[in-house]
């Protein structure tokens, strides 16, 4: 069941990106996503109590910790995508945050001294592989033409982000459950993007949006974020970071695949060949038990 969670969280975060892309052009990002997690956040505090019967009181240490994951997973990594999208194209974004698994892998290797078997560098190769192949449309030698500039640098900032979330959010949860961590790490995410959005004019246009953009964000703020990172630090706690982290990989297969139908935008051979390959990794990775 753990595995089925992990592959739909890809999925619905796959359908973040159709979601941003349809709102895009009438809402500013930063006001997107501090709407997106005051939503979840709703969402959030009602499951939590519903768990657990209560909003616990965490501790001082606790507070640091859930605060943490609040400004790498939501802040930081929000603002260093939306910054870095400034500056180069979408795609390449997608290439370098691609490589979310692999530095996820090595830092539960440094922390948490989770060894790397031969058949999870396989299937971390043969993953990491297929999404390359999606993300550059089968042309994996274009990979060498991208520069090194302050895009690039920006986006990379996503990757530690993510990385630092994932790897914290293993240890947070030794003190709080999934829900409640990401409960607090969202309400504390939404604090920090508050200011931002309300610096990009977000009262002025609230009352302008329509009916498709707050079903939109609806979809990035339960489905996107409620669903999606309950079931992923489900899965951080139950198979470890590395393995969790794998199915990262099914986010820009998914992204297109909801892309062809909602957005009518072409299923490529590139799309079936990169999918095969990230099943593939996906499936090696975790089929023979961890000794980590």
């Amino acid at each position: 069941m753990i595995y089925l969670k992990l592959f739909l969280t890809a999925f619905f975060w796959g359908g973040t990106f159709v979601a941003g892309k349809l709102i895009a052009p009438v809402m500013d990002p930063y006001s997107a996503a501090f709407l997106r997690f005051l939503i979840a956040s709703v969402f959030l505090i009602g499951l939590t109590l519903k768990i657990e019967g209560q909003l616990i009181k965490p501790t001082v240490r606790q507070i640091w910790g859930v605060g943490f994951l609040g400004v790498t997973g939501i802040f930081s990594y929000n603002l260093f995508f939306f910054s870095g999208l400034h500056y180069i194209q979408a795609n390449q974004a997608s290439l370098i945050i691609a490589t979310n698994p692999i530095f996820i892998s090595l830092a539960a290797a440094l922390f948490f001294k989770e060894k790397l078997y031969f058949h999870k560098i396989a299937g971390l190769f043969l993953s990491v592989t297929g999404a390359l192949i999606v993300i550059s449309n089968g042309h994996l030698s274009d990979i060498l033409k991208l520069g090194a500039g302050r895009g690039q640098v920006l986006i990379f900032g996503c990757v530690v982000s993510w990385v630092a979330y994932s790897i914290v959010g293993k240890k947070v949860m030794k003190d709080l459950s999934p829900i409640t961590s990401v409960c607090y790490s969202s309400i504390a995410g939404t604090f920090f993007l508050f200011f931002p959005a309300v610096f990009n004019g977000m009262f002025e246009y609230v009352p302008a949006y329509q009916s498709l953009e707050w079903i939109n964000l609806f979809y990035l703020g339960f489905f996107g974020t409620v669903l999606g990172f309950f079931w992923y630090y489900e899965g951080i706690r139950a198979i470890g970071p590395l393995r969790a982290g794998m199915f990262i990989n099914f986010v820009p297969v998914s992204a297109i695949i909801l892309s062809f139908f909602i957005l009518n935008e072409p299923l490529t051979p590139a799309l079936m060949v990169g999918g095969v390959f990230v099943v593939t990794g996906v499936i090696l990775t975790n089929s023979i038990p961890s000794r980590a």
